[in-house]
């Protein structure tokens, strides 16, 4: 049997490399995406067409009501969405969803115990990212330690590991790494405002640094603009 991990699968760039690369590892893998009625839930069609062709063993779509306890710009359409700026690159975004990877992780981890499975993979990057607090090294340490006391795997001395390969990477680094681990990124989709044809806006956050990431690779942006 081949050791089993649970892919968080957004469907875009960065998760989509993650599963790359957990394959690449002979992981089994068991991808999991959430329906939180975001602003952006067409990318679950793309998570759904990723997951068939790289092959995950099963992919379920969650669905979560957790909008009417957070505000955001991603699940509250009163909040416009921002075009990125450097000078607030600082700022915590109005595209932030309070707590959503410790709810995500959290769900994982229980599907994770259940399948038996050794490890959790998610595409947070700590390099080019929104500033979002819960994409950071040491928030990813911390969920790992929670989920080594707080499970049944982790008590009896078999914690549930929690893989971020991408933290480190700058979105060129990561693009880079997906060639060659033969990832079709024009299968991907990263934009907050993306229309039902699935063409990307080219100005939220998510855009301009996956544009930027493209243009630094040297490699072609394959995302359709609108």
């Amino acid at each position: 049997m081949n050791k089993k991990a649970v892919i968080l699968l957004s469907g875009g760039l960065d998760s989509t490399t993650c599963l790359a690369i957990a394959r690449s590892q002979d992981y089994d893998c068991y991808a999991l995406s959430f329906d939180y009625d975001h602003r952006h839930h067409v990318e679950l069609t793309a998570a759904q067409q990723i997951a068939k062709k790289y092959g995950a063993i099963e992919h379920r779509i969650v669905k979560l009501d957790i909008a009417q306890l957070c505000r955001s710009a991603l699940t509250d359409f009163s909040i416009p969405v921002p075009d990125y700026s450097e000078d607030e690159e600082d700022e915590i975004p109005a595209t932030y969803v309070p707590a959503r990877n410790t709810i995500f992780l959290a769900i994982a981890l229980g599907w994770a115990e259940v399948l038996n499975a050794n490890d959790i993979f998610i595409g947070t990057s700590s390099i080019d990212y929104s500033g979002y607090p819960d994409c950071r090294p040491e928030y990813i340490q911390a969920f790992q330690n929670m989920a080594a006391i707080a499970t049944k795997a982790g008590v009896e001395g078999s914690p549930i590991r929690i893989q971020a390969p991408l933290i480190y990477l700058s979105k060129a680094e990561t693009i880079k790494l997906g060639i060659e681990l033969k990832v079709d990124y024009s299968l991907t989709l990263s934009c907050y405002q993306i229309d039902k044809q699935g063409r990307a806006c080219g100005r939220c956050d998510s855009c301009v640094l996956r544009k930027q990431g493209f243009k630094e690779a040297g490699i072609p942006d394959p995302t359709r603009y609108y």
